[in-house]
């Protein structure tokens, strides 16, 4: 990332980040071009190590509770503490890869977040465990940043939502597979040996990104001056349209934290009592979620960006009403729902976000990371604290008032641009 003070130098740089001739001779990377597919599945393979590990003792919180005779809203810092450690971390990390190079820092980060994976198992209190846990979120910080920004690099404008929406199918694969196999595991070994199998599936995953993700031909080097990034963060920060969509993805992320965090513990209990291999398997309906964010590119092409948005709004709120029946058909329903309006939702925003910045791409996309895991943490948290107080209900109605949310900041960013239409017409006349 060039100086900000130097105007023509950020010029330039922008400018040779694009191409300088038609289509045909664009040297990024095209569906069906050469290398396209060896970097969709390193990527896809980070996707799922960075959600398997950050979310690996989620599906597992009623067992962490009964091991340490802890309460929910405790055991659910073991996943609390992965995300906000990530979400304080993301931004510097992502600063380096500005310097250094997205592939390197994403090698580095997966690679000490797998060697602290392995030794999760052998946490010997909940306050070890947390720590653990927050030490590996913040170094799977310096992945999901850098992979936007790789991609924003590497990737032709018109691919960009669907590269980045196999990404985030990564995610939900990872989610969907770690709280499986940690729940079968787990119910015949215990959780140590689920996050333990879990570990060694990470290490696998990194080996293969790291052989897999082709070497960046379009980065440049930037600065690591403390001003320099500051004067990045405050711009993005000024641009209204950025911060709508970091907002869009917290609340997103505030419904998927609070719903995932407890829902152990609803199916765990009376009406249902399911044993731990039966909930673990229950994590599934994350496949919606694959397909959703797969396809986000084909929604914002048919129906753009707000309209995007408003259907996966209105699917997530369909889950949490349904989920509100006391059937196990009602809350699978409930679960697919949710899962699929939350991943398409934050396809859109996340991919949106790379499209939107033109320079410090790895600040924008860390700022939105940032917050998108702060929601994490505090829907993990509050999700708890609203179920220990009002049961499954008091948890859907956090969720309802995050989707509200997300609804008035899509219908102020579409007032705001209705507004700046109609200046521009007058100062044109």
């Amino acid at each position: 990332m060039p100086p900000a003070s130097s105007g023509a130098t950020v010029t330039h740089a922008v400018a040779a980040r694009k191409p300088s001739s038609p289509e045909a001779t664009d040297t990024r990377l095209n569906p069906g071009g050469p290398g396209y597919r060896r970097m969709s599945f390193a990527l896809f393979l980070a996707g799922v190590a960075t959600f398997a590990l950050l979310y690996s003792t989620q599906a597992l919180l009623p067992l962490v509770s009964a091991d340490f005779g802890v309460s929910a809203s405790a055991a659910s810092w073991t996943v609390s503490g992965a995300t906000g450690a990530l979400a304080l971390c993301v931004l510097p990390l992502s600063a380096l890869s500005e310097r250094f190079g997205r592939r390197t820092v994403m090698t580095a980060s997966l690679s000490v977040a797998v060697a602290v994976g392995l030794l999760v198992p052998f946490a010997p209190s909940l306050g070890a465990l947390i720590a653990l846990r927050a030490l590996q979120g913040a170094a799977l910080a310096g992945l999901p940043a850098s992979a936007m920004a790789y991609l924003a690099e590497e990737v032709r404008p018109k691919a960009l939502v669907a590269a980045i929406g196999l990404f985030v199918a990564g995610n939900s694969i990872g989610g969907m597979s770690g709280r499986v196999i940690t729940g079968w595991v787990a119910q015949e070994w215990g959780w140590r040996a689920a996050v333990g199998t879990i570990g060694v599936i990470a290490v696998a995953c990194a080996v293969a990104f790291r052989l897999l993700l082709p070497q960046p031909r379009h980065f440049t080097p930037g600065s690591l001056r403390p001003r320099v990034l500051a004067r990045t963060v405050r711009g993005h920060l000024a641009n209204p349209l950025l911060c709508r969509l970091y907002v869009i993805g917290a609340l997103f992320m505030t419904v998927f934290g609070a719903v995932y965090t407890v829902i152990g513990y609803r199916l765990t209990a009376a009406p249902f009592s399911l044993p731990q291999g039966i909930i673990g398997s229950i994590f599934l309906v994350y496949l919606v979620g694959t397909v959703s964010s797969a396809a986000a590119g084909k929604l914002v092409a048919r129906l753009g960006r707000r309209g995007a948005l408003y259907l996966a709004v209105g699917t997530t709120a369909s889950g949490l009403l349904i989920s509100l029946g006391d059937s196990i058909a009602m809350v699978l329903l409930g679960l697919l729902l949710i899962t699929a309006g939350f991943f398409a939702g934050h396809a859109v925003a996340s991919s949106s976000v790379s499209h939107t910045a033109t320079h410090g791409r790895a600040q924008a996309s860390a700022l939105y990371q940032s917050v998108y895991y702060i929601g994490s943490s505090v829907g993990g948290t509050l999700g708890a604290v609203a179920f220990h107080a009002g049961g499954w209900a008091g948890t859907v109605a956090l969720g309802l008032v995050a989707v509200l949310g997300v609804v008035s900041v899509t219908l102020w960013g579409s007032h705001a641009a209705r507004v700046q239409q109609r200046q521009t017409l007058v100062a044109a006349h």
